[in-house]
């Protein structure tokens, strides 16, 4: 019976490390579909969470990620896809991934912005081969309910996280350890 569940722990661990390491869809997202996507999710967050749009008007960039999906048990695995935006225009893209082992039981699939309010944490991100959230600069994380609203104190940390958007149930909310990679998308 030791003999299946140890099999079954490695198992679980690889298709969690071959998620990460080349996700089914890495390739198949166009830039035109990933700044799509992100268009969807910042005015569902403008919408949804009253002073949103002043709190990310005074930001130097704001990375999008509309589709972040995170499942555990036990072991577990984080990716999605996003687009950096300085200005309003898009720069570059993104993909975030991470592999975790712990306390973890579920699967959701969120969006998540990530707003870089000065222009150092920015600089600092962009010039980096692989940001890593907890080791390059720590996240101030917030989570968006339903009925969330932001203020513009909120803006004082140099790079603030909002997760939103839920669907599904996951025990464990965390940036710790996500690494933000540049990908070359065509559009």
């Amino acid at each position: 019976m030791r003999s299946l569940f140890k099999r079954s722990v490695l198992f679980a661990l690889l298709v969690c490390m071959a998620f990460l390491v080349c996700p089914p869809s890495a390739n198949a997202v166009s830039g035109r579909e990933i700044d799509a996507g992100a268009d969807v999710a910042l005015e569902k967050f403008y919408k949804d969470v009253p002073g949103s749009r002043e709190v990310l008007s005074k930001a130097n960039g704001v990375l999008v990620f509309p589709n972040v999906v995170k499942a555990g048990l036990g072991l577990g695995g984080k990716y999605g896809q996003g687009t950096l935006r300085v200005h309003g225009k898009t720069v570059d893209y993104y993909r975030l991934t991470a592999a975790s082992y712990g306390f973890q039981l579920g699967a959701e699939k969120n969006s998540l912005i990530v707003a870089f309010m000065t222009r150092e944490a920015l600089d600092k991100f962009r010039a980096s081969k692989g940001w890593q959230a907890g080791v390059d600069a720590s996240v101030a994380l917030i989570k968006v309910g339903a009925s969330g609203s932001l203020d513009t104190s909120t803006a004082k940390q140099p790079v603030i996280g909002f997760v939103f958007n839920q669907r599904g149930l996951m025990y464990d909310l965390s940036l710790e350890g996500t690494k933000f990679t540049k990908i070359k998308k065509k559009y």
